[in-house]
């Protein structure tokens, strides 16, 4: 598809993945609204960027999704691209007292629950573009979950069904495309708790996003993960025990 004059929609765009894809479709001639909870430092990162809105919005909270649709309806009505990338994570492991289902409940509501909600809102508007796209971003641990961030995983397991089934509905009478981004461990203070100081560029994320929206690669498997998917496709024990290294069997 074409990626270049349209109004795009990031959410989670103050920093990290979301920040980078916000920089690297303003370079390519794209309205950017990008969203957030923290205005402090939205309005730090619009002032960095071209052509770009900033726009405060918890997007696990209704009334602030409610006033953020509102306000794409009165000002960007060419809205035809939402990249669905805020998140939330717990780095802990499944033992007693862990709190798990507080942790899990964030973590849902924030990863899936609040993008399901937020994209459902948005798809009235969307259908009406002559050419449309929506984003998810999930992860690497769709194929295997991480054992450290357990609940994180299973949110975006949730996130990657929703997208299939999601892809399959509007390819039959809309001219939205549906994609799912897919990055291993990024460097981000997002991750910073996970080991995130090991992990890509968030640059390098952004630049394949943008890269697979105009070949049409629906399911974007960025760096290691386009490894960990094949290990997963001949062994799902095998992709497991290497993404968690722990050793794998003979």
């Amino acid at each position: 598809m074409n990626i270049s004059n349209k109004t795009v929609l990031v959410t989670g765009g103050g920093s990290g993945i979301g920040f980078e894809t916000a920089k690297v479709l303003s370079e390519k001639g794209n309205r950017v609204i990008i969203v957030g909870r923290n205005e402090a430092k939205l309005q730090l990162a619009a002032k960095q960027l071209n052509n770009v809105t900033a726009i405060a919005c918890d997007i696990s909270v209704q009334a602030d999704v409610e006033n953020l649709v509102k306000q794409v309806q009165d000002n960007f009505s060419d809205l035809s691209v939402l990249v669905n990338n805020a998140g939330a994570a717990y780095a802990y492991q499944l033992t007693a007292g862990a709190n798990a289902f507080d942790k899990a409940s964030e973590e849902m509501l924030v990863n899936y629950l609040s993008l399901v909600r937020l994209t459902e809102a948005l798809l009235p508007g969307l259908s009406k573009q002559k050419e449309a796209a929506i984003v998810n971003v999930s992860s690497i641990v769709v194929f295997a979950a991480g054992v450290t961030i357990p609940t994180y995983s299973a949110s975006k397991a949730a996130v990657h069904s929703y997208t299939q089934s999601l892809r399959h509905i509007l390819a039959k009478d809309t001219n939205i495309k549906v994609f799912e981004l897919m990055p291993p461990l990024v460097n981000t203070d997002f991750s910073k708790e996970i080991g995130g100081e090991n992990g890509i560029p968030a640059r390098d994320v952004a630049e394949t996003l943008i890269a697979a929206l105009e070949k049409n690669e629906y399911e974007i498997h960025v760096g290691m993960t386009a490894q960990l998917y094949q290990l997963f496709l001949s062994s799902p024990e095998n992709a497991f025990k290497a993404l968690n290294q722990v050793e794998a069997s003979a």
